[in-house]
């Protein structure tokens, strides 16, 4: 029998949609919380942004597992009343609506607190619940544009975007930690709080690195592409059979041994523009010259070989099929309404063994059972 999860037995019910509400709300079923999920009859838009996974969103089928789902109006007095008496007995409360939609329904963290005293209340959000920002729509590429991200991503001809919701998963991961630091609050106090994090402020730490540098020194970081702006060599080069290999320097042991080995120069090593990483990053053009010269007659095989034997960290520049077949690739299995479905696993991994998840709902799918458990 598989052992208890760390947050069973716990009620969580979020009002939410998209991913980084989600996002949060998924953590929390897959540690064993029950989550019951509010939806509109036509269900979280995110159901709509493809149909890739056996006919469902693919941005559905990975946040959503192991939730309960409950289609309701809160501006509906008798839905509105259902949800106050699940609140009742609930820990934890999550909403992402526009800023204030919540409180004019009746559903404001602070008021939710006073009448629950023991309720943990999340405010999901774009840029805060105050200020210029407040009120403005929040999509993840927005905010990649807004935080600089961007500026900081891509090429040196324009500023690209990143490949995934990082702007949704850094909020979502910020709410997660927050919830589980204000359960252990609660444990000492008997008292629930409230967390408000946005979409803004998750992205902006990360983005922390680049902001000192240019308070620092006048000068925002450049975009570099495949390289590192402030260690060389540290990039991507092309070899003989077609694909690109990412190589890492960090020290000068490193360089030393990556000049013996793998260019099978070490006189390279003792060059003055190459001699430390300064230099390096100074000299970068002729520094990646002299590599791509080398690593463009290698193949594979034999670059695998020679970074292996100098200790140089590497990594080769995959595409997504490659992800689907790669070695290291955990996958979990989901059940769906259109059957099981396959994808990368949760990242921790636990002592005790492999967790087991729970289905992605259809639209409504618990609502009756819901309605009878909460009756007035």
């Amino acid at each position: 029998m598989p052992a208890p999860k760390p947050l069973e037995g716990l009620l969580v019910l979020t009002l939410e949609q998209a991913v980084a509400a989600p996002f949060l709300s998924c953590k929390l079923a897959d540690a064993g919380a029950r989550v019951i999920k509010i939806e509109r009859p036509e269900g979280d838009f995110a159901r709509g942004y493809d149909d890739y996974a056996k006919g469902l969103s693919s941005y559905f089928v990975w946040l959503n597992r192991g939730k309960e789902s409950l289609v309701a109006d809160i501006k509906n007095p008798e839905d509105a009343a259902l949800l106050h008496r699940i609140l009742a007995r609930a820990d934890v409360f999550i909403q992402n609506l526009a800023p204030g939609a919540a409180a004019r329904a009746g559903f404001g963290s602070a008021s939710l607190r006073e009448r629950y005293p023991r309720l943990i209340t999340v405010d999901i959000s774009g840029y805060g619940e105050e200020g210029a920002y407040a009120q403005m729509k929040a999509y993840d590429l927005l905010v990649q544009a807004e935080t600089a991200l961007c500026s900081v991503t891509g090429r040196p001809e324009g500023p690209g975007r990143v490949g995934t919701s990082v702007c949704d998963i850094a909020c979502g991961m910020a709410a997660y930690a927050g919830v589980l630091e204000a359960l252990i609050e609660r444990n000492r106090s008997g008292r629930g709080t409230g967390l408000a994090v946005s979409l803004f402020d998750g992205m902006a730490d990360w983005m922390n690195v680049p902001l000192l540098t240019y308070e620092g020194t006048g000068r925002p970081p450049p975009r570099v592409g495949l390289a590192h702006p402030s260690v060389a060599p540290y990039g991507a080069f092309a070899l003989a059979d077609g694909g690109q290999v990412l190589i890492s320097i960090q020290n000068e042991r490193e360089w030393v041994a990556f000049c013996r080995e793998v260019l099978r120069d070490p006189s390279v090593a003792t060059d003055e523009r190459f001699a430390s990483n300064v230099a390096r990053v100074r000299n970068r053009s002729e520094l990646d010259a002299t590599i791509a010269s080398v690593f463009v007659s290698l193949d594979r095989a034999t670059v695998t070989e020679r970074l292996a034997l100098a200790g140089t960290a590497y990594g080769f520049v995959n595409e997504v099929p490659d992800l689907a077949r790669h070695p290291a690739l955990r996958r979990i299995t989901v059940a769906t309404p259109n059957g099981e479905i396959s994808y990368a696993a949760p990242p921790v991994r636990w002592a005790c063994g492999d967790r087991d998840y729970g289905a992605v709902p259809a639209i409504g799918q618990h609502s009756d059972a819901i309605r009878r458990e909460f009756a007035g």
